[in-house]
């Protein structure tokens, strides 16, 4: 397993890393760490367009949600069950949203471990013969070490910026919205943060540029997919 996690996951990323270092990041670590992963957003695009279609199908069954939670409003667990059904009989999954964010979990725990020993390696030998090894690695970007502990500036960003996202899902299913959601809503920003605030900064740099990403992905279905507006 341990190979197999080296080999197949560890390396590649590590010499993709170096490769766009090299090349069309000039040098510049920061823009490196953006440009891989928009080449991984882009390689995940079909499974990032099937979540934009569930959330659109989700939208548009706005009215039945409504009249499910009219009718069972006494019955919590009987209302969950027949939103489920709804969902099933609708096509409604979430198994590409779990390829989306798991995909990303794998590449964090990988740069993770590149910035503690892949972007300082000891040995050339890690490196594909097409990567030319760089001289020395500069981590610094827009003023800051990206391998270093994160300063409070980048956790806060990626905090707002979730905050706002996730406050526009729960205003799309106000009707649906619970107690549980609105504290995820405050919650999950603020744990966000002080977890960014205790990793290296290159976190921070990939999660805001994937959430941008899927901002951009949701304001061009929002655009040519308009959700189905009441009564129609």
């Amino acid at each position: 397993m341990g190979n197999l996690w080296h080999d197949y996951l560890y390396t590649p990323l590590l010499n993709i890393l170096m490769f766009l270092y090299s090349g069309p990041a000039f040098g510049n670590l920061g823009v490196a760490v953006i440009e891989l992963t928009a080449v991984l957003r882009l390689f995940l695009l079909p499974f990032s367009i099937l979540d934009e279609r569930n959330r659109f199908r989700f939208e548009k069954l706005n009215l039945r949600f409504e009249a499910i939670q009219r009718d069972f409003k006494n019955d919590v667990v009987m209302q969950k069950e027949k939103v489920r059904e709804l969902l099933r009989t609708h096509k409604v999954n979430y198994w590409s949203k779990v390829m989306v964010l798991g995909t990303q979990l794998i590449v964090l725990i990988l740069l993770y471990q590149v910035f503690l020993g892949g972007i300082r390696f000891s040995t050339p030998s890690e490196l594909y013969s097409w990567v030319t090894p760089p001289v020395a690695v500069n981590t610094t970007f827009l003023g800051f070490n990206l391998a270093e502990r994160n300063d409070w500036h980048w956790p806060a960003i990626v905090a707002i910026i979730l905050f706002a996202e996730i406050y526009v899902s729960h205003k799309q299913r106000e009707h649906l919205v619970t107690k549980s959601d609105v504290m995820y809503l405050f919650l999950f920003p603020v744990f966000t943060y002080f977890a960014l605030w205790l990793l290296p900064i290159v976190k921070s740099v990939f999660i805001l540029t994937s959430m941008l990403f899927t901002i951009f992905i949701f304001i061009v279905r929002k655009m040519f997919f308009k959700a189905a507006k009441a009564g129609e």
